[in-house]
């Protein structure tokens, strides 16, 4: 991907050929180029115009690279600031990416990857200026990472569009937050949405929900009653899971789609429709096809405009951004004092592999709104209600620290009491109930 014209720029670097050279690139791909020779000046200049993306080198005289990013980060916190650099190590990457680096690239920069480095930085700079105070985009997303900002663009080209569209991805990722923000940027916001869960009806009840019924069509058929597609005229039909969706209503289903026509079951008059169909499934439905539980032909007619969700770990850096405003989200519906997350929670959250994905992570969230009292929320608030297992000798990172000493705590406090339960939990300040929990979660009986 190369790098859009008309961007605004600026290349802090004590090097003037260094500084000559990044402004030929990027002068030659359309953009307009400001130039500081050092930290302080890099700073002035922010302070006098936005730019859409700062390139920074860290071995300068005076202020070195990495203090300029810090106070970059607090000047311009929505800027992209890619580190360009000779001194390429793992330690510097890291230290620069932990201080809020979008990117480092290694000196002298290939032309291509430097103008996509730009571009995608200038995007993550656009995104975070669209967003309200909570982070949350007029799509009703929260995130900045480079996944994310690839995710909405794609939503922003596909939406327009009447073509129909696949999205996939794993369950909790937020395939239905992607469907709704595809109708409400599609030429359709003012029809319905309407949305069927192929998972969770029952077989012999999917064609009467698809086209609906009339009055005794089947026993309990007591007046005729529209179906989703009727329903969803001149708006968008969301059919999530459809990878679960029988093969008889897969056949009728695709009949519908080619002819624009259906009949209620039980009736014989023909109706017409004008939807647009967005399906979601996390399934593998290629797979699906090859196995024969999924037709073919309606896998191409669903498949037309494909839109893959990534899981949390593939996004990370949304992890307490979203975090937060879940947070937010649930003190105010709960009507609780406003909780921020610790320094050592948000490691934790960040370190974690999230099996379920951002649905997990609202559901821990509404947990330590509801049930964490103070005004801090600390990692060890948070272990508990991760999924785990018995921590290892060999486990690394925050969370793996936190199970040992909590385990070491609970072992000691037992053997404190000579293993009367209750007496250890009044010790450690929890019930009877959550201690056992523990116990069963660590593996701890007397030996």
């Amino acid at each position: 991907m190369i790098a859009k014209a008309g961007l605004e720029l600026l290349v802090v670097d004590d090097d003037p050929a260094i500084r000559d050279a990044l402004r030929a690139v990027l002068e030659h791909a359309g953009h307009s180029v400001a130039e500081a020779e050092n930290g302080d000046r890099a700073l002035e200049v922010l302070g006098g115009r936005r730019v859409d993306a700062v390139l920074l080198d860290l071995a300068m005289p005076g202020m070195d690279g990495l203090d300029a990013l810090t106070k970059i980060r607090e000047i311009a916190p929505d800027t992209g600031v890619i580190v360009v650099s000779g001194e390429a190590t793992i330690a510097n990457a890291i230290k620069a990416g932990q201080r809020g680096a979008f990117d480092f690239i290694e000196k002298p920069p290939d032309r291509e990857r430097l103008l996509d480095v730009v571009s995608q930085a200038a995007q993550i700079t656009q995104l975070r200026r669209s967003m309200p105070g909570d982070g949350e985009t007029d799509l009703g997303i929260v995130g900045a990472s480079p996944a994310m900002a690839a995710l909405i663009e794609n939503m922003r080209r596909i939406a327009p569009s009447q073509g129909r569209v696949l999205i996939t991805g794993e369950n909790g990722s937020g395939k239905e937050l992607v469907a709704h923000a595809i109708h409400r940027l599609s030429r359709r916001a003012a029809g319905p949405f309407v949305k069927i869960n192929c998972a969770a009806i029952p077989k012999d009840l999917v064609e009467s929900e698809l086209f609906g019924y009339e009055r005794g069509a089947f026993t309990g058929a007591i007046q005729s009653k529209k179906g989703r597609l009727e329903l969803a005229d001149q708006g968008t039909l969301f059919l999530d899971e459809v990878g679960d969706l029988v093969l008889e209503a897969q056949a009728k289903l695709l009949r519908a789609i080619e002819t624009g026509e259906i009949e209620r079951v039980g009736g014989t008059r023909t109706l017409t429709f004008d939807v647009r169909i967005v399906a979601a499934t996390n399934k593998d439905l290629a797979s699906a096809v090859e196995a024969d539980t999924f037709r073919e032909d309606l896998y191409y007619r669903l498949n037309v405009l494909p839109i893959h969700v990534p899981p949390l770990r593939e996004h990370a850096p949304d992890v307490v951004p979203l975090a937060e405003h879940f947070l937010e989200r649930f003190c105010n519906t709960e009507g609780k004092p406003l909780k921020r997350l610790s320094d050592e929670a948000s490691a934790l959250l960040r370190e974690y592999h999230w099996p379920g994905n951002v649905r997990e992570l609202r559901n821990l969230m509404e947990r330590a709104a509801i049930l964490v009292d103070r005004d801090a929320i600390c990692a060890e608030d948070l272990a508990p209600w991760l999924e785990s297992g018995t921590p290892r000798e060999d486990a690394v990172g925050l969370r793996g620290e936190i199970e040992r000493r909590e385990s070491d705590a609970i072992r000691k406090a037992l053997e404190a009491a000579n293993w009367n339960v209750t007496q250890a939990a009044a010790g450690l300040g929890i019930d009877r109930t959550n201690l056992h929990r523990k116990m069963r979660k660590y593996g701890i009986a007397r030996r």
